[in-house]
């Protein structure tokens, strides 16, 4: 690694005072590389090619290389994903193949013994082969492989459960294997969701990519015991608890990153459904600026985060980012002279310098009793991960109206909707409307792929109908997705922020004590230049970000 550092600086790659910043916090093995690209100092390709002038071998630029099944068939993908290898080229007896590492003589050696030919080796970047494996390399035929082998196995041997072979972890058992290429499969498919949903024939998989579920699996419903009963054995769940819902959560190691997954059952008429989220903590370190807030409701959200007290509430529907923007807001406000405490159900993303606290209900740890403790605590920002009931809601806003910044969600649809639903679970309209700060209401729509974005002009007639502001005289260039290799065909890659930030003013407190309906808050929102979410998403489709459709889809 010293010699890969020393050709680095020597290429004029990375200053030589970088690299022996880098060198003295992250030390010189691997963990150099990776510090060196997650800081944007130099990037995959700037890598591969130090590689390659190191070792002495050739670097193959796969930006926009096209490979043929026949060249992809000499190597078998479960090695290809072992050895971080793929066959690119063939000639009459030799096969070149990409590779992060081509002093790799194990490698060289099984793909020599496999395909019978000369291995030449060259050095491929990171995110490129990443991207051949996303496209060429996918699991699913060996995900369907290993279901026939499973099902195979139970049909065999039908007076055999798979608990037994399980608890062994047997690395090479059928069931292993499939559980974890699936998890693998996930995460490289960039799903926040695995839904495992058993039927009267067949156990389908399903993965929620960018908001939307797709279809991935379809297997024999034989596999459907010894799938489950491997995820619960990995999750610490009871598994001979079959008649009501479980949780768990489990830690996966993928490509040097810790990645967690939480686990929840639920019993239904064909057996257990199993819901895995995804929670990659890597990727959740985010500035306010990634939240992609329009310019007046950033300044509008800041200047409520940045209250000595107050409440601020975001609401909108489960999986539409409410706790990454809370998060957000903690890492923005937090600092060693405040002391922040967060009480959640579950925690989902561990954060350093930060007092978390996880409910459990069946210890008598619920968010009411957890708060009353808390407030004891001396806390001067808190998080509490959900309002639900009338006493959560209560101590909550007496925490904000005695001196602390408190952070929380809600359930609703829009930003007014958050004063109605605050008093109809019980709260006193007068403590409602002097402890709110402000409410973001928010959604998640899918990001246009940049790569394969197609630019086009929408009728007049059509963006009068939708509300579309636009000048008639002036159509705008509008984006719709096509679909490449680098979004798996669906036009979209990523998701961004639709927001509604409402700010209490003297006139809304007014209408919120005198109990006033929540269209007559809206009505004086929007009075008061509130954005709508609709309103919002039309200028992110206005910037290219986004689709007319993926507007419709998720906001009112």
């Amino acid at each position: 690694m010293r010699g890969l550092a020393q050709t680095l600086v020597l290429t004029g790659a990375v200053r030589a005072a970088e690299m022996s910043a880098a060198m003295a916090q992250v030390g010189e093995g691997p963990e150099l590389q990776q510090h060196l690209v997650s800081s944007n100092i130099v990037t995959e390709a700037q890598i591969a090619e130090a590689v390659a002038l190191h070792t002495g071998h050739r670097y193959y630029d796969m930006g926009e290389v096209e490979i043929s099944p026949e060249i992809l068939a000499l190597v078998p993908g479960h090695l290809c994903r072992r050895y971080q290898l793929v066959p690119l080229d063939r000639s009459r007896n030799k096969v070149v193949v990409g590779m992060l590492d081509p002093t790799d003589i194990i490698a060289i050696d099984d793909i020599t013994s496999i395909t019978d030919l000369q291995v030449e080796p060259v050095v491929v970047a990171a995110d490129a082969l990443r991207q051949v494996f996303e496209r060429y390399l996918r699991s699913d035929e060996e995900l369907s492989d290993l279901s026939e082998q499973i099902g195979e196995s139970a049909t065999s041997s039908p007076g055999v459960t798979f608990t037994e072979t399980l608890e062994e972890g047997d690395a090479d058992a059928p069931v292993v294997r499939f559980v974890n290429l699936l998890i693998t499969q996930a995460i490289n498919d960039r799903a926040s969701d695995i839904h495992i949903e058993p039927g009267e024939h067949q156990l389908t998989v399903r993965f929620r990519i960018d908001g939307v579920l797709h279809e991935m699996q379809r297997a024999d419903r034989s596999i459907q015991d010894g799938v489950i009963s491997r995820l619960k054995i990995m999750s610490a769940i009871d598994i001979a608890e079959r008649r009501r819902p479980q949780d768990g959560r489990l830690s996966v190691s993928h490509e040097g990153r810790q990645i967690d997954v939480r686990i929840a059952t639920l019993p239904t008429v064909w057996g257990e459904k199993i819901v895995m989220r995804i929670l990659d903590n890597s990727g959740q370190v985010m500035a306010m600026g990634d939240l992609r807030f329009s310019a007046q409701n950033e300044k509008r959200f800041r200047a409520a985060v940045s209250r000595p007290h107050g409440m601020i509430l975001v609401t909108g529907p489960t999986g539409s980012g409410k706790s990454t923007t809370l998060y957000t807001a903690l890492r923005t406000i937090a600092n060693p002279r405040i002391n922040v405490i967060t009480v959640e159900d579950p925690v989902e993303y561990r954060i350093p310098g930060i007092n978390q606290v996880q409910v459990n209900n069946r210890a008598g740890l619920t968010f009411a009793n957890a708060l009353r403790s808390i407030l004891r605590s001396d806390p001067d920002v808190l998080l509490v991960g959900e309002i639900r009931d009338k006493e959560t809601a209560v101590i909550s806003i007496e925490a904000a109206l005695t001196g602390h910044l408190v952070l929380s969600t809600l359930h609703t649809n829009d930003a007014p909707s958050a004063l109605t639903r605050l008093t109809e679970i019980g709260t006193e309209p007068f403590l409602v409307a002097t402890a709110l700060s402000a409410v973001v209401a928010q959604r998640l729509a899918r990001r246009l792929c940049l790569r394969c974005r197609e630019a086009y002009t929408e009728p007049t007639a059509v963006l009068q109908a939708l509300g579309f502001p636009h000048d008639p005289d002036d159509v705008p260039e509008l984006f719709h997705a096509k679909g490449c290799a680098a979004c798996s065909g669906t036009g979209y890659r990523g998701r961004l922020g639709l927001h509604e930030v409402m700010t209490m003013t003297d006139e809304m407190e007014q209408l919120v004590v005198t109990r006033a309906t929540g269209t007559a808050m809206r009505a004086l929102a929007l009075e008061q230049s509130m954005t709508t979410l609709r309103d919002d998403g039309w200028s992110k489709v206005a910037q290219g970000l986004t689709t007319i459709e993926e507007v419709l889809r998720v906001a009112v």
